[in-house]
């Protein structure tokens, strides 16, 4: 089970913090990642840690984002930073143990999906 926070409504050049908490799994052997979705567009890929702590990041938020992991609080995170509107999208963290660091971004490797906290950034 994930339990996905920290959606909400910012102004652009913001940011904010999602949060993930785990039940039943722990981040320390499985990799944890955040995919995003706007209204009228497919999901997509946005930030992956791998269980070694290797992460990946879509081109779209390279040097904004950062996805990192407290695995004594069995919990992720996404920070944004220097958000735009065009970030605003319901927000969705994904786990799975068995998840290879170049596959990160592929969503049929998560097993397990949080429900999405909307993200809405402002011009």
């Amino acid at each position: 089970q994930l339990q996905a926070s920290g959606g909400g409504l910012v102004q652009a050049g913001g940011s904010l913090r999602l949060s993930c908490v785990a039940s039943g799994l722990t981040f320390r052997t499985a990799a944890v990642a955040w995919f995003r979705q706007a209204p009228g567009k497919e999901r997509e890929f946005v930030a992956g840690m791998h269980r070694s702590g290797g992460t990946t990041y879509s081109t779209s938020v390279k040097g904004r984002f950062t996805v990192s992991r407290d695995s004594a609080k069995n919990t992720g995170y996404l920070q944004m930073n220097s958000l735009r509107p065009e970030d605003t999208a319901a927000y969705y963290c994904a786990a799975g143990p068995s998840v290879i660091l170049g596959n990160l971004a592929s969503q049929s490797a998560y097993v397990y999906w949080g429900q999405g906290t909307q993200v809405t950034v402002s011009s």
